[in-house]
């Protein structure tokens, strides 16, 4: 099978936190018809970094995920180097972020926007 026909809801999860915030993205934009898209692109302190966006359009290689009423939309590509993760807001006192704990990163950067893969 290739990679789109073979995608299951195992290939990226989203946390309620996550989700929650996303939900609030959209309300300050006024759209429900928004998605969050995740991409992985090359670049950062360790080769490959994450980029978070509202989009309003589904390209057609985009993987398309949903928890609690939010669309979280990757592109095939990206979500190979993602593929068994997590997407999660973090609320801390320096700030506050989307993360992604990636099971496929074989070292990130200190501030976790970037990482590598063997």
């Amino acid at each position: 099978m290739n990679a789109i026909t073979d995608l299951s809801k195992q290939d990226l999860s989203i946390t309620t936190r996550a989700a929650g915030r996303i939900s609030k993205l959209m309300a300050e934009e006024g759209s429900d018809a928004l998605m969050f898209r995740i991409a992985v692109s090359g670049g950062g302190c360790s080769g490959f970094q994450y980029g978070f966006s509202l989009d309003d359009s589904k390209l057609e290689d985009d993987v398309l995920f949903e928890r609690d009423g939010v669309k979280v939309v990757v592109d095939t590509t990206s979500l190979e180097l993602i593929r068994g993760g997590e997407v999660d807001f973090v609320e801390e006192l320096v700030g506050s972020y989307f993360q992604v704990k990636n099971p496929n990163a074989t070292s990130t950067c200190g501030c976790g926007t970037s990482f590598a893969v063997s």
